[in-house]
């Protein structure tokens, strides 16, 4: 199978050959990778797809991602300081690993922090020919051996407090409707005419998503998040539906997210990222959503790959695919960009484990 038919079908709730796979890097790690694989200089990177596609077709990926939107301002300048499109300031903070020094990007200034800045801000246009011209060379070079997932996370209320300040973004949605409304449609607008324009390409699938879950709950009530987030999101499913009834939804989310499980499912959502297992218990998802919801990562990114044994990682491996992979629905993936801190030896056992095992019929022993 070409990693398109593997993905379309897996996401049909049907086993394929063997359970598809996905990951991402931060750019030290990618580095990290093309150094050990000898690919010095990327073959065909694309800052608007994530990682370079020399690393994709090495590792034998599934699926290839093209972003358009707010989320390509992490990782856009090697500067210590820089603004976006958006007029966000951000700054990459150092951290130190074992393998060398890494960086965050943290957000230093909100264009929107003062209350009266809405009155003036202009945001970007999501219709510029420039931010679509690299997927057409993506479709033409990949589509038809891979799967291709357009991208427009932080869709909505990430974006908006971006460029506002969770705080005052928080006290809005409360105190304020009227604003918090104003400042949310700006991000909702640019992903919303975004996400069709990569329907209207070709792409396989359509990723939205908010982090709106914290470890232990969600970050803003179930309430404020029906209010305010779920009808932007379902305009969303409904419009790129409307347009291609065969693209997949898939909705990203960090954290514990359980209270609006229910709700993804009804506005049309059709797979669910990262499926953190520190947050939330995977075989309770796959046991109560497995036959609405297909499942995407699952792979511990908080302890198992950076701190973990190689044995640690195969047997996680071996748990998701169990658990996770039967009858289909399943992506195995690490649930968060690998990170500089994880040894080579923990990433690629996760690989080579997922691809050993991860064939169908599945019939692996949970040790």
């Amino acid at each position: 199978m070409t990693g398109k038919e593997r993905v379309k079908v897996a996401l049909s709730h049907e086993e394929p050959d063997r359970v598809p796979i996905r990951a991402s890097f931060t750019p030290e790690f990618a580095q990290r990778l093309r150094e050990h694989f000898h690919l010095a200089d990327p073959l065909r990177d694309n800052p608007h797809g994530g990682v370079g596609h020399d690393l994709e077709l090495l590792l034998g990926l599934d699926i290839i991602q093209y972003a358009v939107g707010i989320a390509n301002s992490y990782y856009l300048s090697d500067e210590e300081r820089y603004t976006c499109e958006w007029g966000i300031t951000w700054k990459r903070v150092p951290y130190a690993t074992p393998f060398g020094l890494g960086h965050y990007t943290e957000i230093m200034t909100h264009p929107l922090a003062d209350d009266e800045a809405i009155h003036t801000y202009t945001s970007p246009s999501p219709f510029r020919e420039e931010l679509y011209l690299p997927l057409a060379e993506v479709l033409r070079e990949f589509g038809k051996t891979h799967f291709i997932m357009g991208v427009t996370v932080c869709t909505i209320f990430e974006g908006a407090w971006y460029l506002r300040g969770m705080d005052a973004l928080l006290c809005d949605m409360v105190l304020n409707e009227e604003r918090a409304s104003r400042i949310l449609d700006i991000p909702f607008q640019f992903h919303l005419e975004a996400a069709k324009r990569l329907v209207a390409m070709g792409v396989d699938g359509i990723w939205f998503g908010d982090d709106v879950g914290t470890q232990r709950g969600m970050l803003l009530s179930p309430e404020l998040w029906r209010k305010y987030l779920k009808p932007r999101l379902t305009r969303m499913c409904e419009e790129v539906k409307r347009m291609n009834p065969q693209v997949f939804i898939a909705y990203h989310s960090d954290g514990n997210i359980y209270p609006i499980i229910d709700d993804l499912i009804g506005i049309g959502i059709e797979v669910l990222n990262p499926v953190q297992p520190r947050a939330m218990d995977v075989a309770f998802l796959k046991r109560r959503y497995g036959k609405h919801l297909s499942f995407w990562g699952g792979i511990d990114e908080q302890y198992t790959l950076p701190f973990g044994s190689q044995e640690e990682v195969k047997r996680e491996v071996v748990e998701r695919l169990v658990v996770l992979g039967e009858n289909g629905g399943y992506i195995i993936a690490p649930t968060h960009h690998v990170q500089l801190d994880t040894p080579l030896e923990n990433f690629l056992a996760f690989i080579e484990t997922a691809k050993r095992l991860g064939c169908y019929p599945i019939s692996l022993e949970i040790q």
